[in-house]
């Protein structure tokens, strides 16, 4: 090769990646199209394809497309998608890794006939495209003209190709970043929504509640038994709606520093008693086991809260005919008393995708009702008791709720001196 023709080469691809540089963050198919669109006009070729691999579906697909004839034709064809488990030059170079390079497509053996024949392609090279370390897909230049592509093309496409998998990496991180924010800020509009309705509808439990009590008063005076106790019915539903309403307004407080706790010394086997008591159902039964006194330093109410929204939760993911059982332990850890308070069900169990996310807010497992604030407040006041509340579950198998604290209280934090 003469100096000329190396520098002319060398040119070539210093104002390509300049090019490639400049190309402003943006959405990944929106950042490969652009690309696609540099390299058909560096390389003169009738249509340029940068694919990446779907690995629920181990296809890949031309995220990034030349505008040419060829390029639009292929869309249209829908050849745009080409499953690995197909063959042909474009999967094999994504699978070994090899660059490919050919003058005469129509006597590759194995190639997909949908180039050939529909396209035209006669002359094609091939890069595999490495994002971060990760086989990613295939860089890919098509003519219909044979012999067109040289080796340095080859040489030069490789080049380039390492740059498009930094695009392709900066691309997807900006996807994430936007995303994340999205997300973020409809989980915010959403919580100043709740916590406003929660508020109001606060506002109108009180009379609601007094009405309701009127009008028990009056059945059991008149002797109307079935009113009555449809007036209980009545009345515990608005109560389970006040719960939901006091956990919503404690999601808030969480959220802005003002969840407190008082503790005192008070017996867990009791509370979980008292627990199994009210939330027991006739289709699912809540059983205790602990030994007769279990004497620990922490807020009842608080703690009450947290150990019904375990127990709620285990309700909902329990079948008829199978129980809840609530156990209760303690161990020495360094000469200091700990207690387990384990929550178990036999149900489906914890997806394993959704144990990572488990006590994040407004997150729900399948189809139980509710709006997935319970186990996140839980977690929270086990933090404010400097305790620990974790999960272990198989799908299938139940799960296990466990909550452990320090018998003796939570920390005192020091005072700044």
């Amino acid at each position: 090769m003469s100096g000329k023709e190396a520098s002319s080469r060398e040119g070539r691809l210093m104002v390509t990646l300049e090019r490639l540089l400049e190309l402003p963050a943006a959405d990944l198919r929106q950042s490969l199209n652009q690309a696609s669109e540099l390299l058909v006009r560096a390389l003169g070729a009738d249509k340029i394809d940068i694919f990446l691999l779907d690995p629920e579906q181990n296809t890949l697909r031309a995220l990034g497309t030349s505008k040419t004839p060829m390029g639009r034709l292929q869309r249209s064809l829908g050849l745009d998608i080409h499953p690995v488990a197909n063959g042909g030059s474009i999967a094999d170079v994504f699978t070994t890794g090899d660059p490919h390079i050919t003058g005469h497509s129509d006597k590759v053996p194995g190639e997909l006939p949908g180039l050939i024949n529909e396209l035209g392609v006669r002359s094609h090279i091939a890069v595999r495209l490495v994002v971060e370390g990760e086989r990613r897909g295939v860089v890919s230049a098509h003519s219909a003209t044979p012999e067109f592509f040289s080796d340095e093309d080859l040489r030069f496409l490789g080049a380039v190709t390492h740059w498009i998998g930094a695009l392709t990496h900066r691309a997807e991180l900006v996807e994430q970043v936007t995303a994340a924010a999205l997300a973020q800020g409809r989980r915010q509009a959403a919580e100043e929504l709740i916590t406003v309705l929660a508020h109001d509808l606060r506002n109108y439990l009180s009379p609601l509640m007094s009405r309701l009590d009127l009008i028990r008063h009056r059945a059991e005076h008149d002797g109307r038994v079935d009113d009555r106790r449809d007036a209980d019915r009545t009345i515990a539903s608005v109560a389970r709606l006040g719960q939901l309403i006091s956990d919503l307004l404690d999601v808030g407080r969480i959220e802005q520093g003002l969840f407190e706790i008082a503790p005192a010394p008070m017996d867990l086997i009791a509370l979980a008693r008292d627990v199994a008591s009210t939330l027991g159902t006739s289709s699912v039964e809540i059983r205790v086991e602990g030994p007769p006194e279990l004497v620990v330093v922490a807020d009842r109410d608080r703690l009450r809260q947290a150990l019904e929204n375990l127990v709620s939760n285990a309700l909902k993911h329990s079948p008829p005919g199978k129980w809840v059982l609530i156990k209760l332990t303690s161990e020495l850890i360094a000469g200091a008393e700990y207690v387990h308070v384990d929550v178990i069900d036999y149900g489906c169990g914890v997806p394993p995708e959704l144990l990572p996310r488990i006590f994040d807010r407004f997150v729900t497992n399948g189809h139980a009702s509710g709006i997935g604030l319970g186990l996140y407040l839980a977690s929270r006041i086990a933090a404010a008791h400097g305790a620990t509340l974790a999960v272990s579950s198989h799908p299938g198998s139940g799960a296990t709720f466990r909550l452990s604290l320090s018998a003796s209280g939570p920390p005192v934090p020091r005072e700044a001196p």
